[in-house]
């Protein structure tokens, strides 16, 4: 992911040009077009634990989550003779992608989807490296009408694929009371779950991001709402979530994805809460198909931390394809 845009003009790609030719677009693709800005976490250390030239030259990579491109770039600036598979499940993403890696022709494919619904069993002993960078990106936050963020007034969407029907609209007021106040405690970890439950589902219906966080914010005690964070921080989060599937999401993908890796060939996962790093801490260690090859994750450094806040709360794991003693 890229902060940097290729000089063609992002607004000619079609969403016919961001998916593969047997794959009809989704209806939700951007018909206007308007790039996703977004600075890459840990890049150098993702590609120093992904790209190994010596084992695998002029390997073949899947990019997960492409956002803007950035670890794509990265990829193919390692290795002159790699080439990637960029897949993203949000069509605004993906073309920004498309758009800043021009200059790499061929040598990058794309895919919009679920990084789970991959044909990976299809694509067995393929790829040399498979990466993944989760959850949303500071671009996809700063796009205000895709109502990730609370900082302004949005509807509430938080949808990734936007062809998508299911939004965060549907759970803030449809909902029963028991199932929001679980979803706001098991993927938002929020301790006052029920309170902000029982306030939301007392003022619904709600219209706005901006409407949902004043009425989180008013369900909980002053010392909460003036704490480190702002209170409607997680619930936010949750609601992501649950809108997207993410968990569930990684769970299939970490299941699936080693079946399309070479022998020895790696995959890793950058994740920024953690819920997503006991997952892939997890699984990967529970895998028959995979060795672990960071016992414990790697952090960004105080530099960097300080250039992209971001960075603080990631941490990046991998693991190694074993070979079938078959």
């Amino acid at each position: 992911m890229t902060d940097s845009l290729d000089p063609a003009d992002p607004r000619d790609l079609t969403p016919a040009d961001i998916v593969p030719a047997d794959s009809a677009p989704a209806d939700g693709a951007p018909v206007n077009f308007v790039p996703i800005e977004h600075v890459s976490v840990l890049p150098d250390e993702a590609i120093a634990g992904l790209v190994d030239r010596e084992a695998h030259p002029g390997g073949h990579y899947l990019d997960c989550t492409a956002g803007a491109g950035g670890h794509s770039r990265r990829i193919l600036e390692a290795d002159p003779e790699a080439r990637v598979t960029a897949i993203d499940r949000d069509a605004q993403a993906l073309a920004t992608a498309r758009a800043n890696l021009t200059e790499f022709g061929d040598r990058v494919a794309y895919w919009q989807g679920n990084f789970a619904d991959f044909p990976y069993a299809d694509r067995a002993g393929e790829f040399a490296g498979i990466f993944a960078d989760l959850g949303v990106s500071s671009g996809q936050l700063d796009l205000v009408e895709r109502g990730f963020s609370f900082r302004s007034e949005a509807p509430l969407d938080m949808r990734m694929d936007r062809s998508q029907e299911f939004s965060a609209e549907d759970i803030v007021n449809h909902w029963n009371e028991t199932d929001l106040a679980n979803a706001i405690y098991e993927y938002g970890e929020e301790r006052l779950s029920r309170r902000i439950a029982r306030e939301i589902v007392a003022k619904r219906p709600l219209q706005s991001t901006t409407q949902l966080a004043e009425t989180i914010a008013r369900s909980v005690p002053k010392s909460y709402r003036y704490g480190r964070i702002h209170p409607a921080t997680r619930t936010f989060q949750a609601l992501r979530i649950a809108v997207n599937g993410e968990l569930d999401s990684l769970e299939t993908w970490i299941d699936r994805a080693p079946i399309a890796l070479e022998p020895a060939g790696r995959i890793g996962a950058i994740s920024f809460h953690s819920l997503e790093d006991r997952i892939v801490k997890h699984r990967f260690r529970a895998s028959d198909a995979l060795k672990v090859l960071t016992k414990k994750p790697i952090v960004a450094g105080r530099e960097e931390c300080d250039r992209n806040p971001r960075a603080r709360s990631a941490k990046m794991r991998f693991a190694l394809r074993i070979a079938d003693e078959s």
